[in-house]
Parts: structure tokens; sequence; C-alpha cells
């Protein structure tokens, strides 16, 4: 197995008697998107502070891109690229300027510089705004310049700190395709975001960080499924069908208006094979089935106790 493009463990941090992060455990696999999700206040930021080398841990190790943090800390900065949940680019340069800027700042020699700046604004669709200040762009546009930056000096890990926060559905989907283009080519992502959707649509792993502490770690089916409320909806061609499949489930909920029934499953495969199979000894016909799981929202609020603040703005 390949090593981790992140690892840390028991990572601390306090600003005075307010216990930030209480000793929290990561591995990330390279090439992958990991997600973490957690409230306002719940330590997300200072944890992408640490692994990006911003911010010193009061306690713990950690390594990424192989480089450890405390011996090599150079190492780090030099294989990873991180976009804050504000914009960094300058808006008295150009589009074409802050890319240039950038190149320079990884000293990469001049021609090879313009080159890559040229290949950046084409492939964020800039090319047409190049010459433009940001100060002329939409909020999707300065994000993709904002991320186009951090890819100049072409990193191995990526931090993205809530990086669709504000733009509109358009401008999101543009980013969560880049997103998937940059893992595509091995680039490993730390994701954290208020958006439950852009972590199930992206997301190989999930940890939820809730009071500093992560409560929950798993891809967003495992994570699913620890949450009550998943089920089959099984519809039947007749009542006699519906009858004889309520005798078979005794933890079901009945619909005799629309031939249905509700039995609880965690959603895996072996639970659906078991009904079906169950079905079958029956001679139970059935006329269609659907499972019903769990979303992300409801494993947020079953393992922190409320919603994010995204959900709740949609809820107004």
């Amino acid at each position: 197995m390949s090593n981790p493009a992140i690892s840390a463990t028991g990572l601390r941090k306090s600003y005075g008697d307010n216990v930030v992060l209480d000793g929290i455990d990561l591995d990330v696999a390279p090439g992958t998107v990991f997600s973490m999700l957690g409230p306002n206040g719940a330590g997300k930021t200072t944890t992408v502070n640490i692994l990006s080398t911003l911010v010193a841990p009061d306690a713990g190790t950690a390594t990424v891109a192989g480089h450890d943090l405390a011996g090599d800390p150079d190492g780090i900065r030099g294989a990873i690229g991180l976009t804050g949940q504000f914009s960094a680019v300058d808006n008295l340069l150009t589009g074409e300027e802050n890319l240039f800027l950038m190149a320079d700042l990884h000293h990469l020699p001049r021609r090879e510089g313009r080159r890559r700046a040229a290949e950046l604004l084409d492939r964020f669709d800039l090319t047409d705004a190049a010459k433009k200040t940001p100060t002329t762009y939409s909020g999707g546009m300065r994000r993709k310049l904002d991320l186009a930056m951090t890819l100049v000096g072409d990193p191995e890990v990526i931090f993205l700190d809530e990086p669709t926060t504000g733009l509109d559905p358009r401008s999101r989907r543009t980013m969560w395709a880049i997103i998937r283009d940059l893992v595509a080519n091995g680039v490993t992502i730390f994701l954290t975001t208020q958006y439950l959707d852009e972590a199930d649509e992206l997301a190989d792993r999930i940890a939820v960080l809730d009071g500093g502490r992560l409560v929950a770690q798993g891809t967003p089916e495992e994570l699913k499924r620890r949450v009550p409320g998943g089920h089959l909806q099984l519809r039947f061609p007749d009542t006699g069908a519906l009858h004889r499949a309520t005798l078979a489930f005794g933890e079901s909920t009945k619909d005799e208006e629309n031939l249905a029934l509700r039995v609880p499953t965690d959603g895996s495969v072996s639970a659906l094979r078991a009904v079906l199979d169950r079905l079958d000894a029956d001679a139970v016909a059935v006329d269609s089935l659907t499972v019903h799981t769990p979303d992300l929202d409801d494993v947020f609020l079953s393992l922190t106790g409320h919603r994010t603040e995204a959900t709740k703005e949609l809820a107004k």
C-alpha cells in the first residue's frame, strides 16, 4: 500500500482556555478527496492551518506529502497548495499578472512561468479576462483565478478551505469539475465545506469534526448507514401480495392505499439481498423496490446535534 498523502496523530491546539483541536487522527490516501465537515468553530480551518504549516500545533505529529510537519516544514510548503476561505488574489494586478507573481514566488524561470500562466488561464477559461483586474471578475471567476494561482507550483496536495462558499450553483459545479480533474491527475484534495451535497459529490472519505474532536470518519455511504431511518419501499400488485409481505417482515410499516410496505434496512447490499431472498422464498410478487437512505444532513444532525450553516440558509 502507498504511504498516506496526509497523516496526523493526536493533533491538539488551544488558544488560552479555548480548546480548538482535542487530539485528532487522520489518514488521507493519495489521489483522493478527503472532506472535513463540521459546524462553525469546530476546528476545520485550524486543522488546515496546522497541516499547511501556517500554525504550529500544541501537540501531535503529522506528515504531508512525505514531509514531517515538525522536521521539514519547508518540504511541506513546497509540495502543497492552499486556497483559503477568502480569495488571495491581488486586485491591483491583472489575472495574468497574479499568475506571473506566483510563478516568480515559486522561482520558476521566466519562460516557464509565462507558459504555466497561459496554460492555467486556458484551463480555467480565463484567457479573455487575463488582461483585466479581478475587480471586474464574477465570484466564480475570482475563485477560479485563486485556484489557478494555487496550481502554479504543481502541488501534490491541495487544501481547499470552503472553496465554493458564496458561489452560484453553476460556478460551484464548475469548481467541482475542476476538483475531479485534479484528482484524476493524481492530486490529493483536503476539502473543508459547509455544503453537504458538495462532500457527497466529491469526497472519497469524510471526517466529521465537532468541538475539536473527530466524531466519525468513513465513506459517505458508510456514514449514512450509521444513521437510523434507512428503509426499502416495496410496492405490490395486489392486497394479497401486500398481506403476505407484511407477515414476512414483522418490523415494517404498511400503506394499504398505495399497496406499499416500508421495511427498515441499513441500505447495504447484503440487507437488500436478504429482503429479496425472503420475498422469493414466500413467492411474493413485487412491482417495484426503492432504497431510501439517510443523507449527509441527517448524518451531520445525528452526530453534532444541529445542521450546517449552509443548510440553515437554504431552509430560510
